[in-house]
């Protein structure tokens, strides 16, 4: 008789059409909340596409998925979103800031029926850091115009990029359409013109959100709001009886300091919970930094406490935020970006030029054996002039500009 050869089956799915990603309730002597979730890329999508519609930072989508081509993923390649996060050590009321994380953190109610609304940040560079401490929303603003400091005019003049004294609410303000001024003096939480630099060490100290996430807390935080900022990579949580691990920052920048206070606290989890915590998972945890809360006790056989179960979302129809790249246009002006004969490339050049703020419109044009990557349409030469100095000054990108097709 023929031997059959019996596969396994694959592993059932529950794609969901919707999963939270901004408000939860916090269970009482539990930090850890919301899950994480894993989803199939669509053909033309980019990282930062889905990190903005699940309301994640391109930092964390990032480290969350190692490996994976943030401009040019494959198509069908699944990812995981997460949607997971361990509340930093702090005060449980008004706002909490982690720079770590690149997370904001805003509390309402009390111990007894605790929520909370969390959303991703773009935070000061290294250069120019955003401030720690405590201070709260000293006033607030809606369509601000922002007052150019001397410091950040003088950058951009070096840039070949001056700035005028002050720059009007509209596409061009960096400060977007919501601002909260913070007690210290120059510091603000406020929208953006660049959307994909939330989760990135961007700005010039101020605190950076989605436009769509910068709306709903300025509408729900009233003046006189704490704001505590703090700078947490090591994380430990617990939900539903078991500990979690969320670690953001790379081995290179282990903190010894820091790492013994973490050793320490480790060692009196697992003495008053008489469970031996995995230490070899604490080492990988450390060792990855994948900005992920990771169990790490050891699991009992029988026991029926444990992790959140990981679920799987359907792609959206649209993904919200995503640019769009007009028709072409035989009448339009354009610049050429690139010229190159790797496909990959061009495609890589022509997605960071999309997502620059506001967007530079641009595409792939195969031509013969080589890629083009075209920028535009545009209207008129002084657009496409501006378009090729914002992507010298941005990208050290060196367009060239093309002129409209004449109708014979």
């Amino acid at each position: 008789m023929k031997k059959v050869e019996v596969k396994p089956s694959p592993a059932p799915s529950y794609p969901e059409e919707k999963i939270e990603k901004n408000d939860f309730s916090v269970a009482k002597g539990e930090n850890v909340v919301g899950r994480l979730a894993v989803l199939r890329l669509g053909k033309g999508d980019t990282l930062p596409d889905v990190a903005r519609h699940f309301s994640l930072g391109t930092n964390a989508i990032s480290e969350a998925n190692p490996g994976v081509d943030v401009w040019v993923p494959k198509a069908g390649e699944r990812i995981l979103l997460p949607l997971s996060f361990i509340l930093p050590d702090g005060p449980r009321k008004g706002i909490v800031i982690n720079l770590a994380a690149m997370r904001l953190f805003q509390f309402k109610g009390d111990s007894k029926s605790l929520a909370v609304s969390t959303y991703p940040l773009g935070v000061g560079t290294v250069e120019r850091p955003s401030p720690m401490g405590e201070m709260y929303v000293a006033r607030k603003a809606t369509l601000p115009t922002w007052h150019v400091p001397a410091s950040i005019a003088k950058d951009h003049l070096k840039k070949g990029d001056p700035l005028p004294a002050k720059v009007l609410p509209g596409p061009q303000n960096p400060l977007g359409e919501y601002a909260l001024y913070l007690s210290k003096s120059t510091y603000l939480i406020h929208g953006t013109n660049k959307p994909a630099s939330i989760g990135l060490r961007a700005t010039n100290g101020c605190i950076r959100l989605y436009p769509e996430d910068i709306k709903k807390l300025y509408e729900n935080t009233p003046v006189k709001t704490p704001v505590c900022i703090v700078n947490q990579p090591y994380l430990l949580g617990q939900c539903n009886g078991v500990i979690y691990m969320e670690v953001h920052a790379p081995p290179e920048d282990l903190d010894a300091v820091e790492f013994d206070k973490l050793y320490i606290k480790l060692r009196n989890i697992e003495k008053e919970s008489g469970r031996k915590l995995d230490w070899g998972k604490v080492k990988e945890v450390l060792a990855e930094a994948r900005g992920i809360p990771v169990p790490i006790f050891e699991i009992r056989q029988g026991d029926e406490r444990g992790p959140v179960k990981t679920v799987e979302v359907k792609h959206p129809e649209k993904l919200y935020g995503k640019p769009e790249v007009p028709e072409l246009q035989m009448g339009a002006w354009y610049v050429l970006a690139a010229d190159s004969r790797d496909e990959m490339e061009a495609l890589r050049i022509s997605a960071m030029i999309n997502h620059q703020g506001p967007q530079i419109p641009a595409r792939v044009v195969s031509k013969g054996d080589s890629y083009r990557v075209m920028a535009g349409p545009f209207n008129d030469i002084g657009e496409a002039k501006d378009a090729a100095k914002r992507l010298k000054i941005d990208l050290e990108i060196d367009g060239i500009l093309i002129e409209p097709v004449k109708k014979r």
